[in-house]
């Protein structure tokens, strides 16, 4: 007898074939933009990272302007949101949102390491440079703040090397990732906008250990001429929490993510023209 359409069976199958081709347009659409931000001019790769380094320093501001206001470390945190939303809706760039779209591009050979590389230096440096003249402004501007922001400041500097501000760190690099991953997800600017807000107040909140936020807070610290730590101790901490940011992103969000497409990253690797 010939079993009815419509049976259980029926409705389980094409749930997996939904999902499938939603997988392989999202992979597709993260290799198109990989390639596009690999390939960009030295100049336009610039301004991103500049206008990222300020968007920050923005989110920066409302966090110390909040805190010293209300002592209050989570409702500072919700105000350093604005910083991230900013992020979104001006399309700039921040160095540890480049552990998923380029890299994608890469392991799908239409990019270069040496493309990424590039990517991820002249986007740090201009995040720093841009967030050391923000936190210039801020203190100057804002006297109010100067505890603060040597308080925040410290921390971080002083936080070491240890698992802990390792795992801080990494952490760090797999929330922003996550959001990036998440934004990925959808073309509506609504949307988009939800895991701005929360994944930014997560990585505040918990005072997890992000090289460009961090730095900024303390740049911020420093600039008081009040501060308890130096110019070693925050190169220091900003070359084990970036460490630490690559692998959470690349490890705990990337990595995952290609694995769920093991056949579109052979089919593309096959394909691919650089590498």
């Amino acid at each position: 007898m010939t079993r009815p359409s419509g049976g259980s069976d029926d409705l389980a199958a094409p749930k997996g074939s939904r999902e499938e081709p939603e997988l392989e347009e999202a992979y597709d659409r993260l290799v198109d933009q990989g390639h596009e931000r690999l390939s960009r001019p030295l100049l336009p790769l610039l301004s991103t990272g500049l206008l990222g380094g300020v968007d920050v320093g923005v989110g920066v501001l409302m966090y110390l302007v909040v805190q010293a206001e209300t002592g209050n470390h989570l409702l500072a945190s919700l105000a350093f949101t604005v910083g991230f939303v900013a992020l979104l809706l001006a399309s700039s760039e921040l160095f540890t949102e480049n552990f998923l779209v380029p890299v994608m591009a890469v392991v799908a050979k239409e990019g270069t390491l040496t493309q990424l590389l590039r990517l991820w230096v002249v986007t740090l440096a201009a995040n720093l440079v841009a967030g050391y003249a923000m936190a210039g402004m801020i203190v100057v501007a804002l006297p109010d703040v100067h505890e603060v922001a040597v308080e925040a400041g410290s921390h971080y500097a002083h936080l070491g090397v240890s698992w802990r501000s390792f795992f801080l760190a990494v952490l760090a690099g797999a929330v922003i990732t996550l959001l990036t991953r998440m934004q990925n997800a959808t073309e509506s600017l609504g949307v988009r906008l939800v895991p701005a807000v929360l994944m930014s107040f997560v990585l505040v909140g918990a005072q997890l250990f992000h090289s460009v936020l961090d730095s900024i807070l303390m740049f911020a610290g420093l600039l008081t001429g009040e501060a308890d730590y130096g110019y070693l101790d925050w190169l220091g901490a900003l070359g084990w929490s970036a460490l630490g940011n690559v692998v959470g992103g690349l490890v705990l969000v990337t990595g995952l993510r290609l694995l769920r497409v093991p056949h579109r990253v052979a089919e593309s690797r096959e394909e691919g023209q650089t590498g």
